[in-house]
């Protein structure tokens, strides 16, 4: 498979995506939302336009919760050295050049175009992410016109009779850079570039700029939007305060609640400022207080802190220690080697990025090495298989092991807190109460 031939079928291709998606959504994330699937309809010429916040795992989001064999467009400075190519247009991505890249470049996407049509016509689908470039903050920045200029210089070629259809996607992340996090991906109503035919016939410029407004107004109803800029960091901590607890919530997922709080919270902004400020101070104080005291927001939420719970819980942890230990194998082999790259890595939207092709870099060494292992050790071969199986179980276990280590241990932190009547201790639940109440009144107004 080379970019010659990049839209056709390829098996080798849809093998390694099973056997990645399955690493994505089941091992790397602990759950994938996936929302609008009735929105794609694979007998249509479409283009897919997610926003895109976290580097190589947006384009992945989207390859990994619909079917079929789409083609991403990236950026042409990561296909210079010709092997790394080679397996770039395996994995079905086209180079795009920008100026930077140097003038007589450009000319070398005039190939790249004529690709993309094939591609659109083979009904493959066309992944690009019209921001450009990625950026670490729930907020959908300014489009790129180059996505409505392949749709339309697309149809165009085509005498304008493929209807080519724009999918806005958007995306959710409970957190850019941690494993077994919650990811949400929104397919949008697809928006049909022949509605803007006549005006592209007319005036091409100003179809292009009505067009890239539409999209990002549809994106941005799609995904977690923060417009303040002073604010940002008070209303991002906000939504993990408030509905943090809701993040692995199919039916009323976490990011439909995030946008709705968002919402009420622009509103309070213009007809009630000063409690606006208020509950911004308070999430960025308690957000303050809690990390000093190591106090989660999963223990604020609780009242009570009963002796008893925390006892047996700590007596489950004791009981499956063998358990955790055993787990680590997997864990420290595969999730543990990255993180020696990722101190390398200067943008920390690519840490992500780094842990998931490492981690399963790794799996695609280690693991085969312990079924062989565990087939030379145990006898018979059905136990030694059944322990090979074991093996990412319990590395999945121990990580669940850890959260609840950290929950009992902060669960006896908080019960040592209150009874010492710890003076910041109780600042916090004060500010934390009246932040739930104000939010609280929010949603019945």
């Amino acid at each position: 498979m080379g970019k010659e031939n990049i839209e056709k079928y390829s098996a080798g291709y849809a093998l390694l995506k099973k056997t990645l998606g399955f690493w994505h959504d089941n091992i790397y994330y602990r759950k994938v939302i996936t929302l609008g699937i009735e929105n794609i309809n694979p007998d249509d010429h479409l283009i897919y336009a997610p926003n895109h916040q976290n580097a190589l795992m947006d384009a992945l989001a989207v390859l990994f919760t619909h079917s079929g064999q789409p083609v991403f467009l990236a950026r042409s400075d990561i296909f210079r050295k010709r092997s790394v190519a080679s397996l770039l247009y395996y994995i079905k991505m086209l180079p795009v050049y920008r100026i930077r890249d140097g003038y007589s470049n450009l000319k070398a996407n005039d190939e790249i175009f004529r690709k993309t049509i094939d591609v659109i016509k083979h009904k493959n689908g066309l992944i690009i992410l019209p921001e450009g470039d990625h950026a670490g903050f729930r907020r959908l920045r300014q489009l790129k016109k180059g996505i409505c200029r392949v749709a339309f210089q697309a149809e165009e070629a085509e005498n304008f009779t493929l209807n080519i259809k724009i999918i806005p996607v958007g995306l959710e992340y409970t957190n850019y850079r941690r494993v077994r996090q919650v990811l949400t991906v929104v397919y949008g109503k697809p928006i049909e570039v022949s509605e803007f035919h006549h005006l592209y016939r007319e005036a091409p410029d100003r179809a292009l700029v009505q067009l890239k407004e539409r999209l990002s107004d549809e994106i941005k109803k799609l995904m977690v939007h923060i417009e303040s800029v002073d604010d940002y960091e008070a209303i991002d901590e906000l939504r993990s305060i408030v509905n943090g607890k809701y993040s692995d919530d199919i039916r009323m997922p976490k990011l439909y609640r995030d946008r709705d709080l968002i919402s009420r919270l622009n509103n309070l902004k213009n007809t009630v400022p000063e409690k606006y400020s208020r509950i911004c101070s308070l999430s960025l104080s308690v957000k303050e207080q809690a990390e000093r005291l190591k106090v989660s927001y999963k223990l604020l939420e609780k009242k009570k802190h009963p002796l008893g719970w925390h006892l047996a819980g700590l007596a489950g942890l004791i009981s499956t220690f063998p358990v955790w230990l055993f787990g680590n194998l997997f864990t420290l082999t595969i999730f543990a080697p990255p993180e020696l790259q990722i101190r390398k890595t200067k943008d920390p939207q690519f840490h992500s990025t780094m842990r998931f092709v490492i981690s399963i870099a790794l799996a695609f060494i280690f693991l085969p090495v312990y079924l062989i292992l565990c087939l030379l050790i145990f006898s018979p071969w059905w136990l030694a298989v059944m322990i090979f199986i074991a093996i990412p179980l319990s590395g999945l276990f121990a990580w669940s092991w850890i959260q609840l280590l950290r929950r009992i241990a902060g669960g006896f932190r908080v019960r040592n807190y209150i009874r010492r009547k710890d003076k910041d201790y109780l600042a916090l639940r004060k500010n934390y109460d009246e932040l739930v109440s104000l939010v609280s009144e929010l949603k019945d107004e």
